[in-house]
């Protein structure tokens, strides 16, 4: 039967994916994964079926639907099978390294099959246990009044919000480095981890599953990513300035798109230190032997948006293609000659393919199946993705938050739509003529495949509901109303 396959799947927290190289962007932020590609399955079109972070990763592990046990519920439920726990089941290491996303932290499930699973959210990193002194907090009281005071006219509220952004940006803070300023352990931290793992994992096989979070605002990458990439030359406090005035909601477009280019550029220096360190990793399994025996794929749970629609970082009442199409790049041993399918790839189905790929049975409590067979005939298929997410849900650790109105998309190669009951509104768009989905079609236009779009987003709906599993929906609130109790 020959030596069991290890797996390794990478999740880069707001990858776009047309912003790596393999996938055609002009800069070089993926020079390594640009090596693999050549003989690797690239998708062209990989498509989240859920955004932001909370409603993507039930898909990627456990590979169900975000909302197909109510749109209440956020995470996995209690003992979902899921990726690590087929894995672990059948005799595999486990190991998972997460860079501190508390939507992937072990209140929500996803330490379930894990042997280790470090989350870093109780690390000397975690700032969330800074207290504010005193007068910090009478000048909070201060700025509240005066702002309460300037914001009676307009006038005088654009000038209080500019010179009370100008005073901010002269604290103290302004010194310290960009490794003091970020809010995520960084890759090469993560891959210090998993490296030490590897190495004691020597005598049987293994899934490692790393998340960074490099290219996540606020947007502070390692200075070494700054000189590999073009963002060379830029200093703390060009970077402060920056993030501070992108994360500004008193000012219009036209000011925001003066510093668009910078902004980006901070962000691909992200992407770019996370390609130098899967580079080491991959360097690591080399010398070691392991490499060949390896199923590697990375991929992403959402991309992010630069003003693209009139927004900024990953809004979770949209679904745009900058937030939905993520790279993904899957290598195995068995792929001599890479290929690049055109047609749209579900997550939902990542899970079920990659243990195709190790020869491994998938859970029957999967949603997706398995497309090893056509990845390695290079044959295309014409199956939709489906994309879900409730309305406005900006804090899911808040159970009212959740309960918003859905929003569906459903997305060909060509055409995609995108059904809001928030609103009660429905756009179509034509992807080949309006890739950056600036022009929907008209109500008539396109009557054929508008007509199949709503017959695909009509069976989702139904199945979705009536295959919902009461007692799984049960364990999973019983878990959340703990977790209020332990925080109350």
């Amino acid at each position: 039967m020959g030596v069991p396959r290890s797996l390794i799947l990478i999740t880069v927290d707001c990858l776009r994916a047309d912003h790596v190289g393999f996938l055609g962007y002009e800069h070089s932020t993926t020079p390594f994964l640009d090596s693999l590609a050549p003989q690797s399955i690239v998708m062209r079109n990989a498509i989240v079926a859920g955004a932001p972070t909370y409603y993507s990763f039930p898909v990627i592990m456990a590979s169900r639907y975000p909302l197909a046990l109510g749109r209440d519920v956020v995470g996995l439920f209690p003992n979902e099978a899921t990726i690590a726990t087929t894995l672990k089941e059948s005799g595999y290491a486990t190991a998972a390294f997460i860079a501190g996303n508390p939507y992937l932290s072990r209140p929500f499930g996803y330490d379930s099959g894990f042997g280790i699973f470090h989350d870093f959210l109780n690390s000397a990193d975690s700032r969330s246990d800074v207290t504010e002194p005193d007068n910090a907090r009478m000048r909070g009281k201060l700025n509240q009044l005066l702002n309460s005071a300037a914001h009676k006219f307009a006038l005088t509220g654009s000038v209080y919000d500019e010179l009370y952004f100008q005073y901010c940006q002269q604290t103290p803070d302004v010194s310290k480095s960009f490794d003091e300023l970020r809010r995520f352990p960084a890759a090469d931290m993560i891959v210090d981890e998993a490296c030490a793992w590897l190495a004691d994992v020597t005598d049987q096989p293994f899934f490692l599953w790393l998340h960074f979070m490099d290219p996540h605002a606020p947007y502070y990458p390692k200075e070494d990513a700054l000189g590999l990439h073009k963002s060379k030359g830029m200093d703390t406090s060009r970077a402060r300035y920056l993030n501070s005035f992108w994360n500004r909601s008193d000012i219009g477009l036209s000011r925001l798109k003066r510093c668009r280019e910078e902004v980006i550029s901070l962000y691909d220096a992200g992407i770019r230190w996370v390609d130098t360190q899967v580079a080491r990793l991959v360097d690591s399994l080399r010398i070691a032997g392991r490499w060949k025996e390896c199923v590697f794929a990375l991929t992403a749970d959402h991309g992010e948006e630069f003003l693209d629609h009139s927004g900024r970082y990953h809004a979770p009442s949209k679904i745009n293609e900058e937030l939905i199409r993520v790279p993904l790049i899957v290598s195995a041993p068995d792929i001599e000659h890479g290929s690049t399918p055109e047609s749209p790839f579900s997550l939902l189905h990542l899970a079920p393919t990659l243990l195709d790929a190790m020869t491994r049975p998938a859970s029957a409590s999967f949603n997706g199946r398995s497309f090893w067979s056509q990845w390695q005939k290079g044959e295309s298929w014409d199956e939709p993705a489906i994309i879900e997410c409730v309305a406005d849900c900006t804090n899911p650790f808040r159970p009212e938050n959740r309960l918003g109105p859905r929003i569906l998309g459903i997305r060909e190669t060509r055409y995609k739509l995108v059904l809001n009951f928030a609103t009660s509104t429905e756009q179509m768009f034509d992807l080949q003529n309006d890739p950056s989905e600036i022009h929907p079609l008209g109500i008539h236009e396109q009557k054929p495949a508008r007509k199949r779009l709503l017959q695909s987003a009509f069976k989702h709906v139904v199945e979705s509901t009536q295959s919902r599993d009461p007692e799984h929906r049960l364990h999973a609130q019983l878990r959340d109303i703990q977790l209020e109790l332990a925080h109350s």
